[in-house]
């Protein structure tokens, strides 16, 4: 079957269009030119050689761009393929065909039709843009010479192949498609070789093609090469051993002598404890007794190395300068004046007595805050070595305690792979983020902690690989954690908790420009004379550009000026002082990401600020009420936790109790809801410390009495009226100041926590301390002309 029409372009050219049978190729490419064989074994493809065989032996092939579809359409066949003629039909025991094809020409399908059973296409044939005689000539010699140094490589090309090449010199193109399919590139390659109707671009390309097809093969035999020479020298030295271990055993000799007699002057030289050198003898005995290349002496060899590695008795000479401790520990840190009170009560009481069971510290505290900086400094203050193990995300057992030699690639646990690795027996070791830890079936890490970190059975650590006790009782453990409630209570009841809370905006701004701005002016390559911070500016980044309890954001975004800064200098090449202001930081690092609460323009009823504690550091908090006609319905909204709505239901059955005294009708319940909300809804909020604050709205907002706007309160409401203590004071007034707050009413008890507060700010602060939430009132309500009458 072959149709032939002529037909005509809208600008009068002619062309030719061609009707034959189609047969999707996979995985394969024919070139015009080329004879090669194709086997088909799909039903339709066997119906169209069948039916071109009944006409002119003539088909049209063309390649899949999925080898995996079965029903082939027009979307997944590549528009150019080759018209072919079928020069031999072979038809297989297994239902399959063979077919010998001859291409012919390039050809473009246009229609694809599926009619009588097999498919046709109609298309038409490509016509190519020859090229000149010098750029042919250039181009046959640089792509023949690129694949002759192909072929002498991989020798995969047979030389009559060269000779039939000389023929075709005259035609580039029939040149090109030659050598294109004698070349192992892929189906998208050739494929784009066929496409390509430039010649003298189908040259460039088929250039580009050989060479990186040469360059992989280069690379692959280069590999192949190693690896062979790799496996010939494991087996010569095999060999060679062999046949030493055997000329030795004919002379009387020990085969592996040598290595025995290193081993054993190590060990002797080795100061090792009393048990373990009985051990580290016994296993060189048995290792003498084995053939040296089984796996069980390479086990044992492994096991003596860890054995005489270890620093059994060797120790840091700590250093007992209590003055000079002191000096090291605050130029590094800023406060911290508990955890630093410890370390020096700790080298005091070892200055006293020689020996002392190493202390474990617990820091507890939000991310950020210098836990593990603590912990390098303390190293450094006590002239001890310093390793940290990171304990975040491990839940193995073994990881601790190490795997038992049975294993195969066992090895010892953490804690003696780190003293192996610093190389001394009482270093301050640092067990970072304990709380992260978690059990699944492989064990539970936390538990195999307690003999580590319990300074009464220390002494005898024993791990699973070592089978021999190891001292630790002269390590400084310091671990560092979050939170406490993730530490499981036997370990914790091990440890010395130590509490860093969340840094003060007066700390924060006395950290960045002690510690944070001349750090990250020198990390950035730039001095001190070239970059100044106001006060101002520091507080601006700490208030409208961080919200964290340590100073990480802190560090993050004064390094973000100073880089803006220093790219500055390079553009202008000219180095001078720049002063960063609040102006100019709001031009560095763009539109502040939080807002401060402004307080209330005028003294309003119903609505009380209150002091809440986040891990970033104090906060107020605006507390509404209002009053509305219904039956005496209580809504509290505002994300608040059960705790905090509890608190609310306690200051309204307070406010209901003592209604007459408060001159509040009795029955008011009766026909008012009232609804309390604390704004910023999407933040959860929770805590007993807004009891006296939601009191003193409904109040309130009952009697009509507005609340003074630059007072703010804190404490816990009983039902009696009486105001609990609250924790986070230190917090709480730092934020009341900053934010403007002249007056803060809190719990009596809580007087003995506000030796912490700057004197400064205490001057500046009226702290009222009250028993009664009648006091409360009295403070916060403003007195109103009814009042008076």
């Amino acid at each position: 079957m072959i149709n032939i029409s002529r037909l005509f372009n809208q600008d009068g050219s002619e062309y030719i269009k061609k009707t034959l049978p189609l047969v999707p190729l996979r995985d394969m490419v024919l070139f015009p030119f080329v004879t090669t064989s194709v086997f088909v074994g799909r039903e339709k493809s066997i119906k169209s050689l069948s039916e071109a065989m009944a006409g002119e032996k003539k088909i049209f092939l063309t390649t899949q761009k999925d080898p995996e579809v079965l029903k082939p359409t027009i979307q997944d066949i590549f528009q150019v393929g080759t018209e072919a003629k079928i020069t031999q039909l072979l038809r297989l025991p297994d239902g399959t065909v063979k077919a010998l094809v001859e291409g012919a020409c390039r050809g473009k399908i246009i229609k694809l039709s599926d009619e009588r059973g097999f498919l046709t296409v109609d298309f038409i044939p490509v016509q190519e843009m020859p090229m000149s005689d010098a750029i042919s000539k250039a181009a046959l010699r640089t792509v023949l010479e690129a694949f002759e140094h192909y072929a002498t490589l991989s020798g995969a090309v047979a030389k009559s192949f060269f000779k039939n090449l000389e023929i075709l010199e005259s035609d580039p193109s029939r040149y090109a498609d030659a050598i294109a399919a004698q070349l192992p590139f892929k189906v998208t390659d050739k494929q784009q070789l066929l496409e390509c109707t430039d010649i003298e671009k189908r040259f460039y390309l088929l250039l580009q093609l050989i060479e990186q097809e040469t360059e992989v093969f280069a690379m692959s035999q280069k590999i192949k090469g190693r690896v062979k020479e790799q496996m010939e020298k494991l087996q010569k030295r095999h060999y060679l051993t062999e046949q030493m271990r055997a000329i030795k055993k004919e002379m009387g000799e020990d085969s592996e002598s040598g290595e025995y007699a290193e081993l054993e002057t190590r060990i002797r030289k080795k100061r090792l404890p009393k048990e373990a050198a009985g051990v580290v003898r016994r296993e060189l005995e048995k290792l003498k007794m084995m053939a040296p290349m089984s796996s069980e002496a390479t086990v044992i060899r492994n096991y003596i190395d860890w054995m005489i590695s270890l620093p059994w008795f060797r120790k840091n000479r700590a250093k007992n300068d209590l003055a000079t401790a002191e000096r090291i520990l605050d130029q590094d840190h800023y406060g911290l004046k508990k955890p630093k009170e410890r370390i020096l009560e700790y080298l005091a009481v070892q200055m006293l007595i020689k020996k002392i069971k190493g202390p474990i510290l617990c820091l507890v505290g939000p991310p950020g805050v210098g836990k593990t900086s603590l912990a390098r400094s303390v190293a450094s203050a006590t002239g001890r070595s310093f390793a940290r193990i990171s304990l975040g995300g491990v839940r193995d057992e073994a990881e601790i305690r190490g795997h038992r030699r049975t294993y195969v690639g066992a090895m010892p646990g953490k804690l003696i792979q780190t003293i192996k690795k610093v190389g001394y027996s009482n270093p301050v070791l640092c067990l970072d983020e304990i709380d992260k830890m978690t059990a699944d079936f492989r064990g539970d890490p936390s538990s195999a902690l307690l003999e580590a970190l319990d300074p009464e059975q220390n002494r005898h650590f024993n791990d699973h690989y070592m089978e021999v006790d190891y001292d630790l009782s002269e390590i400084l453990f310091i671990t560092t954690a979050n939170t406490l409630f993730d530490i499981p209570a036997p370990l914790r009841d091990r440890m010395e908790i130590i509490q860093i809370p969340g840094y003060t905006q007066f700390e924060k701004a006395q950290i960045a420009k002690g510690f944070l701005i001349p750090k990250q002016i020198r990390e950035n390559g730039l001095e001190q004379a070239d970059v100044t911070f106001s006060d101002n500016a520091v507080q601006t980044i700490i208030q409208r550009y961080t919200r964290e309890a340590g100073v990480r954001n802190l560090e993050r975004e004064i390094s973000s000026v100073i880089r803006k800064i220093a790219t500055r200098i390079v553009r202008t090449k000219e180095r001078k002082n720049y002063s960063v202001s609040t102006v100019s930081v709001m031009k560095y690092l763009g539109q502040p990401k939080f807002r401060n609460k402004p307080l209330e323009v005028e003294d309003k009823t119903g609505i009380v600020t209150g002091l809440a504690w986040t891990q970033a550091g104090g906060e107020l908090l605006t507390i509404e009420a209002v009053t509305m006609p219904g039956k005496g319905r209580i809504m509290v909204t505002g994300k608040l936790g059960d705790v905090m709505k509890e608190s609310s239901q306690a200051a309204v059955s307070y406010v209901r109790s003592r209604s007459k005294a408060l001159g509040i009708h009795e029955d008011f319940y009766k026909d008012l809801d009232i609804h309390i909300h604390v704004p910023e809804g999407a933040i959860p909020k929770d805590g007993p410390s807004a009891g006296i604050a939601m009191c003193t709205a409904v109040v309130s907002i009952l009697t009509g009495r507005p609340v003074y706007r630059n007072l703010a309160m804190t404490g816990e409401i009983t039902l009696r009226g009486r105001v609990l203590p609250i924790g986070g004071v230190k917090e709480k007034l730092l934020a009341a100041h900053t934010h403007g707050i002249r007056k803060v009413v809190m719990s009596a008890e809580n007087e003995k926590d506000i030796q912490e507060i700057p004197r400064s700010i205490q001057k500046q602060l009226d702290i009222v301390f009250v028993d009664d939430m009648s006091q409360v009132l009295a403070h916060a309500l403003i007195q109103t002309d009814a009042d008076s009458r």
